[in-house]
């Protein structure tokens, strides 16, 4: 990282952790509390606001660098914290999700022609938000996921791009404080939401005009987690005759802990993944494309495997469990 981004992720930690004790009283006094449930791993009610106090740090990096992609990290943190309000329809987030991809689209212009890089760019959108939510189902797991990333994003990119993922790691950083477990707060939806935006919105700027086609597939990596935890979850709910849009239990984390491990070490085994990812593409990233296929397949063939073997690609049902 340079001093600039170094400068920006303190600023935003700062902020960050300034603004979560904020968001945890506003919640209790609105009530918005996610409740124990059929599908909830937590015990007893925790606030659901964490998602504004992510987008007061991540405002800073992105209002340094280019302010206008802060148009549909704002979409995406409203259409999330809507749904942990007024608990959604399932086709309305979708339309909604495929809407901020389109806001991404236009204000983080690709270098790929429009007929590709829209349709392209919106489908990508909404698997990293789906991605994300999926992964917020362990204290610490999503923003750790997303902390390790955006430190994987701030090495191979530069200019706003840098700016607007050290402002992540740092904001993801001070949200763990309170995250970690037991938390004290959770993302929500909103959070959740929010991180797979900007997640999309890291990889614009990875496929920007200028940038070399290598660094843009090679940045593919670094979203291999959240877009498994969305391919073992199709192909779970197609095996099973369910709806893709129902919820459920049986990520592999989820897995892991039916098998003994703790919530906190499940959650560690998926960062540490992240992390390892993240180390491989920067050591990577002045190689060939070749070489960033070569990466790209390989952590693709890992994570799935992984996840495969701990049965992420089966529903409990169908074995008996």
């Amino acid at each position: 990282m340079t001093t600039e981004t170094l400068l920006v992720a303190i600023a935003a930690l700062g902020a960050t952790a300034i603004t979560v004790p904020a968001c945890i009283a506003i919640a209790r006094r609105w009530d918005v509390m996610d409740r124990p449930g059929q599908l909830k791993a937590h015990e007893t009610p925790v606030p659901y606001l964490g998602g504004i106090a992510v987008f007061t740090g991540l405002t800073i990096g992105v209002c340094v660098g280019r302010p206008i992609a802060l148009v549909p990290l704002a979409v995406a943190l409203a259409l999330g914290v809507s749904d942990d309000r007024f608990d959604l329809p399932a086709p309305a987030r979708l339309v909604a999700q495929l809407g901020i991809g389109a806001v991404i689209a236009v204000t983080q212009p690709v270098h790929l022609p429009a007929w590709i890089g829209v349709p392209l760019v919106m489908a990508v959108t909404v698997v990293l938000i789906n991605g994300f939510n999926f992964l917020d189902g362990l204290d610490m797991l999503a923003a750790g996921v997303g902390a390790a990333a955006g430190f994987g994003f701030a090495c191979i990119l530069s200019g706003p791009g840098r700016l607007a993922a050290g402002a992540l790691v740092g904001t993801l950083v001070a949200f763990l404080l309170y995250n970690r477990p037991p938390a004290r707060i959770y993302l929500g939806d909103g959070g959740s939401y929010l991180i797979g935006a900007s997640m999309a919105v890291l990889l614009t700027y990875a496929w920007g005009v200028g940038v070399p086609p290598a660094m843009g597939v090679l940045a593919l990596a670094l979203l291999v987690v959240p877009v498994t935890e969305v391919a073992c979850a199709v192909v779970r709910r197609r095996r099973a005759g369910r709806s893709l849009l129902a919820g459920d239990r049986s990520h592999p984390y989820d897995l892991l802990v039916a098998r003994g491990w703790t919530r906190t070490t499940a959650s560690a085994s998926y960062i540490a993944v992240e992390v390892a990812v993240a180390i491989v593409v920067v050591v990577g990233r002045h190689g060939t494309m070749a070489a960033a296929i070569g990466i790209d397949l390989a952590v693709t063939v890992v994570t799935l495997g992984g996840a495969a073997l701990v049965g992420g690609l089966h529903d409990p049902a169908e074995t008996g469990a």
